[in-house]
């Protein structure tokens, strides 16, 4: 169910008259550092719940979080009021520190994939995220992550894909 935000002005009867609408699910897909299997298997679940966590307290509905030991995969519901640039931020910052308080050393890449998702294909990308470690058994996060990029029609500079 999708809320109005807060921006209309009130017309007779005290309804509102104009109201703003949003439904932005995101498909947000970053590794660590060079690619360094960095997660343990026995980290990743309470990584991916403090990742979760990470999102409720910021106002984002979390649908599936998972991965591999070298990446993550989000797919969340961007709330009207946060830009993409600042989910990114509070997420990659804040369970790197958690990361860095766990283990000795972590550091997520630089940049990110961060892709739409219309709400009849998020149950297609919950199952996606859920079935990570049998998609790697045949393809490296450095395929996955370009034929992402291709599939949803992202330009990029292969020399600079994977940072």
């Amino acid at each position: 169910m999708v809320s109005p935000v807060g921006c209309g002005t009130t017309g007779e009867r005290g309804r509102d008259t104009l109201s703003s609408y949003a439904q932005n699910h995101i498909h947000l897909v970053f590794s660590t550092k060079g690619r360094i299997k960095l997660i343990s298997n026995n980290t990743q679940p309470r990584l991916w719940a403090y990742i979760a966590a990470i999102c409720k307290n910021n106002a984002m509905t979390t649908f599936a979080v998972g991965g591999m030991g070298d990446h993550v995969h989000i797919l969340f519901r961007l709330p009207p009021a946060l830009s993409l640039v600042r989910a990114v931020t509070l997420i990659k910052s804040n369970s790197s520190k958690w990361m860095k308080e766990t283990q000795t050393a972590f550091a997520w890449q630089k940049g990110y994939g961060a892709f739409s998702v219309s709400s009849s294909n998020v149950s297609k990308v919950i199952r996606y995220i859920d079935q990570q470690e049998a998609h790697h058994k045949k393809k490296s996060f450095d395929e996955e992550f370009i034929a992402l990029l291709k599939k949803h029609g992202v330009e990029f500079d292969p020399r600079y894909v994977l940072d």
